[in-house]
């Protein structure tokens, strides 16, 4: 089998960028390339073809590759529904829930599938580039680790540590990570990748040389830092940073629900150079707002609890008396109705809740999770069937995720809700990132080296 690890010192060093990366310059050599990650915990999901439901990230590593996206590229997903519970997707389908109590034990049967889904793709696939979680010296999560070095146990993966200079402290966390794993695991990390530098490399060249004497493992290269590098995140753990970039004439408001999901919908709107995007967490950040979005949730109930204790819910309301627009994605459309009932206890309690009542519309959450592509763009995650009236005056509502990355879809969107004309591709500024990524992972990583690494 060939293959090759990504792993980070930490989360969020930049593993899904190296991946991504990898799988374009992979796939410019002629090389059939694959992305995976065994394990992927997070609520910004995508369909694919079939209707399996796997992590945004793969799906874009999938577009890196010039690959079909697939379950297999994501076997395991863990969808956080609170602080110690998620529900999980296998092989792109519902599979019940796992606890923080029963981390370990509880996950057997989800390493058996993962490692067997890695087996399926590397059988049909050159190379695979399988990303890590976390990092692979969380020594209290090794007994059941299944996405870090478990896996590079499994395939007899090379691994490859990315760590992210901006976070500072990158040589000891390097050497930290290499220290911390047992004699077996530390034989299968191959070398470093430094992300997010800024600088003189020069300035650099005497930590390399040192951390590759200390450790008997070469650096392969130190990606810079720049403006234009922003993928579909896996979390919402850089929302703070997912500004528009621009300064537009028109504000778009996202409230920033806790258990937020698939926001990466509002990421087209903010291509639009007539459009300044932000999260919004407070009423006061709603004052100005020429279009409020209520985005997708995991916890519909929940989060529109907290709108509530928060005073949200009368900001929206003001917003929308005021004549300005409010649109709700999925869970935030449910919000807009009039009802949210959770008979079978799917997110929690049975229950039943008032909504804003901006729509005319009634949601009921069924035990069966609908997953669906649309033909015209966009597509379906969600427990909540909706009955009623998806338009209504200033609001409106969709259960269809992605809709506004297609751009005759949000050009009419956005001349009928704000009179602004779209001046912006979607579809053609994806593409954009991914070559460029493609591009400094070429000039700035030994991608001959990696792919020596990889085929084997």
């Amino acid at each position: 089998m060939s293959g090759i690890l990504v792993a980070g010192t930490t989360s969020d060093a930049g593993k899904s960028i190296v991946t991504t990366g990898l799988c374009r310059a992979f796939v410019r050599r002629g090389v059939r390339v694959a992305p995976y990650k065994a394990q992927n915990m997070s609520n910004n999901s995508m369909v694919t073809a079939n209707g399996a439901e796997i992590g945004r990230a793969q799906w874009v590593q999938a577009l890196a590759a010039r690959a079909e996206p697939e379950a297999a590229m994501n076997p395991v997903l863990l969808k956080p529904g609170s602080d110690r519970r998620s529900h999980v997707v296998v092989m792109g389908q519902p599979a019940g829930t796992v606890s923080s109590a029963d981390w370990e034990t509880g996950r057997a049967h989800l390493a058996r599938a993962a490692h067997a889904a890695y087996d399926d793709l590397a059988a049909r696939y050159d190379v695979v580039v399988a990303e890590g979680a976390g990092s692979p010296a969380e020594i209290n999560l090794r007994r059941g680790d299944y996405v870090n070095m478990g896996l590079a146990r499994h395939a007899g993966l090379p691994t490859v540590v990315v760590g992210d200079i901006d976070r500072g402290g990158v040589f000891a966390a390097f050497v930290g990570t290499l220290a911390l794993l047992d004699e077996d695991d530390a034989a299968l990390v191959a070398g470093w990748v430094v992300n997010k530098f800024r600088g003189d490399l020069d300035l650099l060249r005497p930590g390399l040389d040192e951390l590759e004497a200390r450790t008997g493992r070469p650096s392969y290269g130190v990606l810079p830092w720049h403006p234009d590098l922003w993928l579909d995140s896996e979390d919402a753990l850089d929302l703070e940073g997912r500004r528009s970039g621009t300064s537009g004439t028109r504000r778009v408001a996202v409230v920033r629900f806790p258990r937020i999901s698939n926001f990466t919908d509002v990421d087209a709107l903010g291509l639009e150079p007539d459009l300044d995007v932000v999260f919004a967490s407070a009423p006061r950040d709603l004052r100005d707002a020429d279009l409020v979005v209520l985005p997708g949730t995991r916890a519909t109930i929940a989060d529109l609890a907290w709108l509530r204790s928060r005073g949200l819910d009368q900001a929206v309301l003001a917003h929308a008396a005021a004549g300005r627009p409010v649109l709700g994605i999925c869970g935030g459309c449910q919000m807009l109705g009039r009802t949210v009932a959770d008979p079978h206890g799917v997110e929690g309690p049975p229950t039943t809740v008032a909504g804003l009542g901006l729509l005319d519309l009634a949601t009921e959450f069924g035990p069966e999770k609908v997953l669906r592509l649309h033909p015209a763009g966009g597509y379906e995650i969600h427990h909540g069937r909706v009955t009623g009236t998806l338009t209504d005056g200033p609001a409106a509502g969709t259960m269809v995720h992605g809709s506004l990355e297609d751009d005759a879809q949000r050009a009419a969107f956005l001349a009928a809700a704000l009179g602004v004309t779209s001046r912006a591709s979607f579809p053609a500024a994806r593409e954009r990132r991914l070559d460029l990524l493609g591009d400094l992972v070429e000039e700035h990583l030994d991608v001959d080296a990696l792919l020596g690494l990889a085929v084997r």
